[in-house]
């Protein structure tokens, strides 16, 4: 016998469909600037920022992908079009000819540094700023309970 379905509640409808509605505002609306502004997506920056926070600037793709939460075939078809930009450029790996490592070029890292104070800004004006400091605190604690809970490899 099946077992049934364990519906949401009212209020955990709510906090489910919240929290999507606002992921989707924040990135759509500091994606809107960073694309206005600095002819940037918004993935173009999340994929400079992962970059840039790796030893050495670079990462393999399958570790990208991973960091991002994307498939690799999404993380590759981004990658093409960054390195055609001139953003990201590929990189052999010596010790494995099967790997290769992307890396953000100057053109990257100058596309990301002209575009992080008004990205960081926008982060707070559109979302820090509306949260008190126990807030972000408990947000932060369950986000990361969530993301360890969920996220597998």
């Amino acid at each position: 016998m099946e077992e049934a379905p364990r519906w949401l509640s009212p209020v955990e409808e709510r906090a489910w469909r919240g929290m999507l509605r606002m992921h989707d505002l924040l990135v759509n609306q500091a994606g809107r600037t960073l694309q206005s502004k600095f002819g940037l997506s918004a993935t173009d920056y999340s994929v400079l920022a992962e970059l840039t926070r790796a030893p050495g600037d670079r990462l393999r793709v399958l570790e990208l992908a991973k960091v991002l939460g994307w498939e690799k075939s999404r993380v590759s078809h981004h990658l093409s079009r960054m390195a055609k930009r001139g953003l990201v450029a590929r990189e052999e790996c010596l010790d494995d000819g099967r790997g290769a490592y992307m890396m953000v070029t100057a053109a990257g890292r100058a596309a990301l540094e002209n575009a992080a104070p008004q990205h960081v800004e926008d982060v707070r004006r559109l979302f820090l700023d509306h949260l008190s400091p126990g807030q972000i605190t408990l947000l932060a604690e369950i986000t990361d309970s969530v993301i360890e809970k969920i996220d597998i490899n």
